[in-house]
């Protein structure tokens, strides 16, 4: 639900002060220096309503930007002691298979982890979640962030074959290293899933190891009717996480409420509010009246 507001409300007592100015203030006559005042005036009293009318809204509309309206997209609360979680999806070639889901055999691999992957990102209110892809090369589609509703939009747009038919898994790992070697998070940790065994990495698979104990970064592997059973397990094991084996949509579902449940944030502490800005509305409006109100005034 989107929630209207303005960041600084209180810039709307400028009002007060600018129509407290127009009724007060008035220029000091003199009939001294200017005897025929009254003339200039009358001639004054020609302004258009419409021009008076133009004036004050330019004036009101330039003050709401000035008070920042925006919608409050969304509110969360996170730990300094949270989790920095990267996923890591396999989007080579053999993720096209089908069948994986009892239910509707002809969804292929890849749309299951999408969908499953989505609910896993919804669930993870207090986290800063990345994203990476993996195949001829890996890519990182999106770096830590806890904006979770952009992740699934992302998401959405990851389509089998993205980055090549092949499998980069080693790469892959290295890749979530480097989103999180400067993490502060207390907890940082990968998931990581594939069907298939590394034929396209240009990092050994010892270095992506070192990698991942040098910066302390727990992995769990999930493989898909995976024959690559020694090295997703020895990646887990490694790192102090846990391998899985997923045969179907419902052994990955419960792959994924297991790992939620085994990494938990700590006590909310930190108030997180994801915004979008509006003012260069209410500010654009402004100054086109008031160019408006300038070009009818030269025309009087």
């Amino acid at each position: 639900m989107f929630n209207f507001t303005f960041e600084y409300p209180y810039v709307f007592l400028l009002l007060i002060i600018f129509f407290l100015c127009f009724k007060y203030c008035k220029p000091k006559e003199s009939t001294i220096f200017m005897p025929h005042l009254f003339l200039l005036q009358k001639s004054s009293h020609k302004s258009s309503i419409l021009i008076e009318i133009l004036k004050y809204l330019a004036i009101v509309l330039a003050i709401t930007a000035l008070a920042s309206p925006v919608k409050i997209k969304n509110t969360q609360y996170i730990n300094s002691d949270g989790i920095d979680i990267v996923l890591s999806l396999d989007t080579s070639d053999s993720m096209r298979a089908r069948g994986f889901n009892e239910i509707n055999p002809n969804e292929n691999r890849f749309d299951v982890v999408k969908e499953l992957v989505g609910d896993f990102i919804t669930k993870r209110v207090n986290d800063n979640i990345a994203l990476v892809i993996f195949g001829n090369n890996s890519l990182i589609a999106s770096t830590l962030s806890f904006d979770k509703q952009a992740q699934k939009e992302i998401l959405d747009y990851l389509d089998i074959g993205i980055v090549g038919p092949r499998t980069a898994l080693f790469d892959s790992l290295a890749s979530s290293v480097k989103i999180l070697k400067n993490s502060t998070a207390k907890s940082k940790i990968v998931i990581l899933l594939t069907d298939g065994e590394d034929t396209s990495s240009q990092i050994p698979f010892s270095i992506a190891l070192k990698l991942l104990k040098k910066y302390e970064i727990k992995v769990y592997t999930i493989g898909i009717q995976s024959q690559n059973e020694y090295v997703l397990n020895e990646i887990a094991n490694q790192t102090g996480g846990k391998y899985f084996v997923a045969n179907n949509k419902r052994d990955l579902a419960q792959i994924y409420s297991q790992i939620d449940k085994l990494e938990k944030s700590k006590i909310k502490q930190n108030k997180v509010v994801l915004k979008d800005y509006y003012y260069f509305y209410p500010l654009f409006l402004s100054i086109i009246l008031l160019i408006i109100v300038i070009y009818l005034k030269n025309k009087e």
